[in-house]
């Protein structure tokens, strides 16, 4: 379970002095004994099973099988994350409403001492501040998102000050919340990034290079954004960058040799686009696909390149070889959009191929996927 407030030792009177465990440094033997059956809502999220999960949680509910504070939190997490995947926006909102505050003292470990006797903080799983975080975006709240993210944002940093002051960076603690300031600042740039205000994510990613300067991704998505706002030198500088720590073997902890080496020819495919040199830019794809068949940034991409030079014919081929060879990490919407736009250009009968396409999809994708993609 997340835990918000760094560990304190409290003195309690005729008593001896108790050791605090902070949560995130806690060992447990299993994920059940964090959380009542915790590893199979954990299972039911990677399978994208999300109407199993409102199942589960709405059964634990039912039959009272949450006994501890921090149980119903969790549980109330995943249901809203349910909800979210199953963009059922206003249930979700509801849910969150039945919440206090989350800086209430009803969510603190320390104020229920028979059940926690030496633990402290916040108990509100971080993936629920996220949430509440996200949901008004979906109901057209999107200033309301922002303010939101800026405040989590705020709260992390918070929080990474308190952590740098009471232990050394690198702790697991530490490393944990500095994860999830990096999570967060993506998110507020992925915002950003769909309104296209360029300007404040250059600001944004530029302060994070302050404190890492060698962060391949990073250094990417500065020259992509270098790239929109006009500025192809820049980007180009970027991306050299990028180029030369993979030289100098500098892989980082971040990226798989393999990645890394994907992520530099993605790259410069990208350089090639801007120029329109498709065939250079399907060069450089393939060559990630050959290191890594499940690259579906590259196969997706390759096979629009291939459209831009007029051979429908391949382009369908790589798509559905993709759908056939990794449904699992192929099988999204813009993917599933381009095969579409790529039929409807390529065949007089594509309703009938989507249709197909269709069918297949509703046995294999999970929940939350998004069948309008196929335009049927």
């Amino acid at each position: 379970m997340d835990s918000n407030d760094p560990p304190q030792v409290e003195e309690e009177h005729h008593q001896p002095q108790q050791t605090i465990i902070d949560p995130l440094t806690n060992q447990f033997t299993s994920l059940n004994d964090l959380c009542y059956e915790l590893s199979s809502l954990e299972d039911l999220s990677s399978r994208g099973s999300w109407r199993s999960i409102l199942d589960k949680v709405a059964r634990a509910r039912k039959l009272h099988l949450l006994h501890k504070p921090h149980e119903h939190l969790t549980y109330l997490c995943f249901n809203v994350l349910a909800l979210t995947k199953l963009r059922r926006y206003d249930d979700a909102l509801r849910e969150l409403d039945t919440l206090e505050n989350f800086d209430s003292d009803i969510y603190k470990y320390e104020s229920y001492p028979d059940h926690y006797p030496n633990r402290s903080g916040s108990m509100v799983p971080f993936a629920l501040r996220w949430l509440h975080a996200e949901i008004p975006v979906k109901l057209g709240k999107r200033q309301e998102t922002i303010d939101r993210l800026y405040l989590l944002l705020d709260f992390v940093r918070t929080k990474l000050k308190e952590k740098g002051s009471s232990m050394l960076n690198g702790s697991v603690c530490f490393d944990a919340w500095k994860k999830r300031e990096d999570f967060v600042i993506n998110s507020i740039i992925g915002h950003h990034v769909s309104h296209k205000e360029f300007t404040i994510c250059f600001k944004l990613i530029k302060d994070l290079l302050t404190r890492d300067s060698t962060d391949p991704v990073l250094l990417s998505k500065l020259g992509y954004i270098q790239m929109q706002l006009g500025d192809l030198e820049g980007s180009k500088t970027s991306f050299s960058k990028v180029e030369s720590l993979m030289k100098e073997e500098n892989f980082g902890s971040l990226l798989s040799e393999t990645e890394y080496r994907n992520l530099v020819n993605r790259n410069k495919a990208l350089m090639y686009l801007v120029g329109k040199d498709y065939v250079s830019a399907v060069r450089e794809y393939e060559e990630c696909i050959e290191r890594d068949g499940s690259d579906v940034v590259a196969l997706n991409n390759k096979a629009l390149c291939l459209m831009y030079l007029r051979d429908l014919s391949d382009s369908i081929k790589v798509l559905e070889s993709a759908l056939e060879r990794v449904p699992t990490v192929a099988l999204n919407e813009t993917l599933v959009v381009n095969l579409c736009s790529m039929y409807e250009l390529a065949y007089v009968n594509h309703s009938d191929i989507k249709r197909t396409l269709s069918n297949w999809i509703a046995r294999v994708a999970p929940d939350d996927f998004d069948t309008s993609c196929t335009r049927i």
